[in-house]
């Protein structure tokens, strides 16, 4: 009890959220813990699908994506897999861009083939040609737009229609544009998937995944197979992709900017065979991308002039500025490189030739700039020794 000469504590207000940790929820009474399922998809009923803090996450990443609901996950890919495991059953027909993410790729065909899914992929750059692989047992189109490392721009749109006049649902990776440059909920996709791993964190600091969605029914499939995979998030996680969607907005301009000022430079340099950017106006993928975004992402890759291995070696030993490393994303500039032997095996290649793909930072252009020329010449000169 408070004394007459002490005040009650003032309510506490905060302009940071909350992180509740939890693996257990406590209930009032026997009946209320028997009945505890009836509280999915939104309440809490065990640790393993979210506390308020992931709720408060997931409504924002709605918000954001223009959808009614959203299931965060513990990455971009475990999104991608609850997405395609909420739905997909044995004797179904499953479609999967030939450039999607790989571990989506692998899984598709190196586990459900072997449940029974009837796995295919298709063109990355495909429209309404896609109604020529629906089959009467085709259950889910996997999209990703543009394509992951090679940049092809399928026609969201003309898939979408396809899949709708036969009752198939659409799943699209969206984390290259963000909701910021495309809403895929807007143009009909069924579950919009972000890897909040990269933009939405920003920092190369978590690793977190989202899949939005309208349909409430859809919608308590997720969460139930959420639970069901154990695809919890850590609420310190959650709070993190919280703390960097306050400045995903400036920092998505800025890194757009300075990618696409990079992109153009490099389009022009000898030792630069070909740029794979859509919003470059030599992209053949350019006019859909015109068409369908708003803006775009910090990502686009390299194609360069044919070279023994050496001359790779020599471009990514030079960097200074750009670290190697896989994701992207975030604040710092990272480079990776996929070897020819990588897109020869891949289903409907784009090229022959390595590729280098590069993510755009918040660095300044110009030292980028600089820095890539500099590993251009060494790649030039190792590439000239060997000829």
């Amino acid at each position: 009890m408070t004394s007459p000469t002490q005040k009650a504590p003032q309510p506490f207000r905060s302009l940071s959220p909350a992180v509740m940790r939890a693996s257990t929820v406590v209930f009032d009474s026997l009946a209320e813990f028997t009945r505890r399922k009836e509280r999915q998809p939104d309440g809490y009923s065990y640790g393993i699908t979210g506390t308020p803090t992931a709720r408060q996450l997931e409504h924002r990443i709605a918000e954001l994506e223009g959808g009614a609901h959203c299931v965060v996950t513990p990455s971009g890919q475990s999104a991608l897999m609850t997405t395609v495991m909420s739905f997909v059953r044995g004797g179904d027909h499953l479609l999967v861009s030939a450039a999607c993410y790989g571990a989506l790729k692998t899984f598709a065909r190196n586990w459900l083939a072997h449940f029974n899914v009837e796995v295919e992929l298709y063109s990355p750059a495909i429209g309404a040609g896609i109604e020529k692989c629906i089959k009467a047992n085709t259950r889910m189109i996997c999209l990703e737009s543009p394509g992951t490392v090679t940049m092809e721009m399928p026609d969201i749109p003309a898939i979408v229609e396809a899949a709708k006049r036969h009752g198939v649902m659409t799943m699209m990776d969206n984390t290259w544009g963000s909701p910021l440059a495309f809403k895929p909920l807007e143009h009909g996709v069924d579950f919009s998937i972000e890897a909040a791993t990269k933009f939405f964190g920003g920092h190369s600091d978590l690793l977190v995944g989202c899949i939005s969605m309208n349909d409430a029914a859809y919608y308590a499939a997720v969460r139930e197979t959420q639970s069901i995979l154990g695809q919890q998030t850590s609420p310190d996680d959650c709070f993190l992709v919280m703390r960097g969607l306050e400045t995903l907005k400036v920092r998505f301009a800025a890194q757009s900017a300075a990618t696409l000022q990079i992109a153009s430079e490099l389009e022009h340099h000898p030792e630069v065979s070909k740029v794979l950017f859509p919003a470059l106006q030599s992209d053949p993928g350019y006019a859909i991308w015109k068409r369908d975004f708003s803006s775009s992402g910090c990502l686009f890759s390299l194609i360069l002039q044919p070279a023994p291995e050496a001359a790779f070696n020599a471009f990514f030993d030079a960097l200074q500025h750009f670290a190697i490393g896989a994701s992207w994303g975030g604040v710092h500039s990272l480079a990776a490189y996929y070897p020819a032997p990588l897109q020869a095996e891949r289903a409907f290649p784009l090229t022959d030739q390595p590729i280098v793909r590069l993510s755009i930072g918040l660095e300044d252009p110009a030292m980028l700039l600089a820095d890539l020329n500099a590993a251009l010449d060494a790649f030039k000169r190792t590439r000239a020794a060997a000829a």
